[in-house]
């Protein structure tokens, strides 16, 4: 009830102030640990199990926190205390990044929507590597961590896989899956990487690396032509790919009302998430899921701010869904709603 009051007040603020104030604020919520037991009672769903096996790994419920909202991995402890399945970080690269010029980050609150520019910022992998080591180390806790990883900006595409490998290498003691991610639009060129070619000499050397069978996905963009998901199918019947994220954010301005396509335009480059997105990437993962049917599974992405929504990602074909923009507009109890109506469904 009171969370649309506190959204209002951070939305006066530029988002990306307000996402580092509410997430310092929650964090020294969760030091004081009585109030840490309150909040966790308050937030996590403890109500009919929802664990689910994928890729060797069991999450205890489906609902996870796509890539980008915690990219240097500094509050899973708070992210796991309001009840997330698995939490995705980064999007991580070799050296670290500024990422884009601010403003990078804009609301289109009408819509339910953001778009941004970030540009793979975030503090590197060496620091983050380091910081989920000193947690892991000392911490018992039971949240499954996905690194997602890209290359840095100034890495030429033909030897993007070195970037990747490095990453993968860095992390892979302390992250329970991976995900390529190739289909970020905010970085010049990543993604001409989604090509066939391309995914086939990158996962080819990932797969080289993983002596210990860690899972390995792979996202993409919504925007994507038939052929090339074609391609996509095709690749994970001739190569290792253990799992596909469906999907990334959109450049498709068409999904705005005409009143945000002008506001759209102002804002400039970037991707589309949120609501506008929801039925785009439901008809990707469609498609997706009738080409590989059951033979790896795939993530949701894209649109998912109801217990609604994700249930009509599982519909479509998807085991476990991530959400990111509708934690924005929806609040911390938006993976206990999301969790109770998928228990009802049982």
């Amino acid at each position: 009830m009171w969370y649309p009051i506190a959204r209002n007040l951070l939305f006066m603020l530029p988002p990306e102030t307000a996402h580092s104030i509410s997430m310092k604020g929650l964090q020294n919520a969760a030091s004081i640990p009585f109030l840490k037991k309150v909040l966790t009672s308050q937030f996590q769903y403890q109500g009919r199990s929802l664990a689910k096996t994928c890729f060797g790994i069991q999450f205890p419920n489906p609902v996870g926190l796509g890539a980008g909202f915690d990219k240097n991995a500094a509050y899973l402890d708070e992210l796991e205390m309001l009840g997330f399945g698995f939490v995705e970080i980064g999007t991580v690269t070799p050296k670290p990044q500024a990422g884009n010029a601010q403003p990078r980050l804009f609301r289109i609150p009408d819509q339910k929507a953001l778009i941004n520019r970030m540009g793979f910022n975030n503090e590197g992998l060496e620091i983050i590597a380091k910081r989920l080591k000193e947690r892991k180390a000392k911490s018992n806790s039971n949240l499954i961590v996905g690194g997602n990883i890209g290359k840095n900006k100034v890495t030429e595409n033909a030897y993007a896989w070195k970037d990747y490998c490095t990453n993968f290498i860095g992390l892979e003691e302390v992250v329970n899956y991976f995900v390529v991610n190739v289909s970020s639009p905010n970085t010049p060129g990543l993604r001409e990487l989604q090509e066939k070619e391309s995914l086939r000499k990158i996962f080819a050397e990932l797969q080289n690396l993983n002596k210990n069978n860690k899972p390995i996905l792979l996202k993409i963009a919504p925007d994507l032509e038939t052929s090339a998901l074609d391609d996509i199918i095709a690749l994970t019947h001739e190569i290792k790919i253990d799992g596909l994220v469906a999907s990334n954010t959109t450049i498709d301005r068409s999904l705005l009302s005409t009143m945000n396509q002008e506001k759209g335009k102002k804002i400039g480059a970037g991707g589309l998430s949120g609501q506008p997105l929801l039925d785009k990437s439901t008809e990707v993962l469609k498609y997706l899921h009738k080409g590989i049917a059951d033979r790896i599974p795939i993530i949701a992405s894209g649109g998912i701010f109801t217990g609604a929504d994700a249930e009509s990602k599982i519909n479509a074909g998807a085991s476990l869904v991530q959400i990111w923009t509708g934690f924005i507009y929806e609040g911390p109890m938006i993976v206990k709603n999301i969790c109770k109506h998928l228990s009802a469904l049982k």
